[in-house]
Parts: structure tokens; C-alpha cells; sequence
């Protein structure tokens, strides 16, 4: 990775390209800030000037006229459109970071793509499908800095040809108290600046392992699907999960399910077919990774 001087002048200039699993974005910037955030999150991944295919072409701007001075502001530019509002300008990191997995979700459908975390022991994937609050992130980030591989944070990527899922490895995304949570867990975790009055409270980001990213081409095969529920002061413990209600449960997670027609279930059915599923409710991280350690031997 470039030097944040010399990373600005280029998200300034001509744009830099960064590689994210199977996908390669061009990233221009003219917000200084935005550069040394994004320096610290990527320092591990590949980049280079894009002479190559590019899959995204992204842009975050500044509007014309007073609002480049008065209350300041940002603009996410996806191939010159501009498919959200204004965020104030001091959060242009969380603005390219959720624009960025907008792109995905939105323009990669050779994939069925799941709102889901998903790690890996040698080659055999958990999912961790999560609803807003649920406590995924939170147990990814630990799990990830326990030795599990690190596949993604928030999009599962699943082939339909083969059913294996495809690495897309970028900082794991904190919010409010999992912060703090997971500095006291881990002090060598390397989470980078705190952007707070977002539209999900106070975020930042983790950069992944280095390991992580060097992986990113090794796709894994699913092994078990677990919903996690937060739940503060209860023990963990949990239940398998009826394969009907999982498809129906990890249906309501997918991002393209519907888009896909008759391959997202075929995709969908194989995916739960495979994997053993459970449902997950923890309270302390030190004992839902106890529980975690037993899912080679097919326990939770």
C-alpha cells in the first residue's frame, strides 16, 4: 500500500485500484481524511493503477456550490450516478464502505449473495447469518482473531456451479458497544478510527488478518450455518435448527434469492442440504468460542 500522502494524491488524481476477493475497484477521492482512513483499513490489500478489467468504479465526491463549505458534505458516485443522499462529510469512510457492499449485492448476481459472516477452519465454512443487533460481527471478529479464516464480514458469496463459497475479505465492521468489546478482547486487534451520530450509531473497522487477504482466492466448502442471538449474561448453549426453517430463515437474509429465480433455490437447497444448522444464543465471547472450537467435530 501507498504512503497516505502519496495514496491521496492518487485517490485525488488518476484513482487507485484495490482487489477484494473476485472483485477489483477503482476508488477516486478528493477528501484527505478519507485517504488515511482508508490507508490503515487496506494496508494489507493488493492495489495497483488498473490497467486491467474493473469491476467497480467508484467515486466520493463533494457537492458544488455552499455545501462544500457549510456543513460539508459527501457524495457516493457509482459510474456517475448517485444512488444515495448525502452523508455529512467527516463519515465519507462509512459512506464508501457500505456504498462499497452496495455494489456488490447489487451487480454480482453469477453469485446468490447472503447478508451473513462467514469464517473457516482449513476449507469447511460456518455462515453466521444476522439480524441487526444479533451480535455477528461481533463473535466474526473474535472468531477471526482466534485463527479462524476470515472470508466476509457481511456477504456470503456462494457459486451456483459448485456451491463453495468465495472469500471477499474487508474490515470487519463495529458498532457502539462491540467496539469496546472486542479492544478489551483483543488489544492487538487493529481497529482503526470511530465515526459516531451514524445511522447505526457509532462505527469502525477492523482490519482483517493479513492471512486473510493472502487466502482470498481459496474458496471454502459450507459445513454449518449458525444464527447467533446476543443475549447479555445468558450461558451459551444451542439447538439444531430444522432444515425447513433454516431455508426459510437464511432466504430472508439473501440479497438476490428472488433475483436468481429458479438457481437461488437450487443454489439455496444444496447450501442447506450440506450443512448442519443450528441456532446459537451467547452471552460472553470466551465461552461461545469454547462452544465454536467443538464445530469440527460437528457440535456447537
Amino acid at each position: 500500500m501507498l504512503s497516505p500522502r502519496d495514496l491521496g494524491q492518487r485517490l485525488a488524481g488518476p484513482g487507485i485500484c484495490v482487489r477484494t476477493g473476485p472483485f477489483v475497484s477503482r476508488l477516486h477521492s478528493p477528501i484527505r481524511h478519507l485517504a488515511r482512513a482508508l490507508h490503515y483499513a487496506y494496508a494489507d490489500f493488493p492495489t495497483d493503477d488498473g490497467d486491467g478489467f474493473v469491476d467497480f468504479h467508484i467515486r466520493i465526491g463533494t457537492p458544488r456550490g455552499a455545501r462544500r463549505w457549510i456543513r460539508p458534505q459527501a457524495l457516493f458516485q457509482f459510474d456517475d450516478q448517485c444512488p444515495f443522499k448525502p452523508f455529512p462529510r467527516r463519515l465519507a469512510a462509512p459512506l464508501l464502505e457500505w456504498g462499497w457492499n452496495w455494489c456488490v449485492v447489487t451487480q454480482a448476481h453469477q453469485y446468490l449473495m447472503l447478508h451473513a459472516a462467514v469464517l473457516a477452519r482449513d476449507d469447511r465454512a460456518v455462515l453466521l447469518p444476522g439480524r441487526p443487533g444479533a451480535g455477528k460481527s461481533t463473535l466474526c471478529a473474535a472468531l477471526a482473531l482466534t485463527g479462524w479464516r476470515l472470508l466476509s464480514d457481511e456477504i456470503a458469496i456462494i457459486r451456483p456451479e459448485d456451491g463453495r463459497i468465495v472469500p471477499l475479505p474487508r474490515p470487519v465492521s463495529l458498532k457502539n458497544e462491540s467496539i469496546d468489546v472486542i479492544r478489551r478482547f483483543s488489544p492487538d486487534a487493529r481497529i482503526g478510527f470511530s465515526w459516531d451520530d451514524t445511522v447505526k450509531g457509532t462505527v469502525a473497522h477492523m482490519r482483517p488478518p493479513g492471512e486473510c487477504i493472502a487466502e482470498a482466492g481459496q474458496p471454502a466448502v459450507p459445513a454449518w450455518i449458525v444464527f447467533p442471538q446476543y443475549v447479555p449474561e445468558v450461558t451459551a448453549r444451542s439447538r439444531p435448527l430444522a432444515k425447513g426453517t433454516a431455508f426459510m430463515q437464511l432466504a430472508g437474509n439473501a440479497f438476490n434469492y428472488s433475483t436468481l429465480g429458479t438457481v437461488g433455490f437450487d443454489t439455496m437447497t444444496r447450501l442447506i442440504d450440506r450443512c448442519a444448522c443450528h441456532e446459537f444464543v451467547y452471552g460472553d465471547l470466551e465461552t461461545a468460542l469454547e462452544r465454536f472450537e467443538k464445530l469440527p467435530d460437528g457440535e456447537v
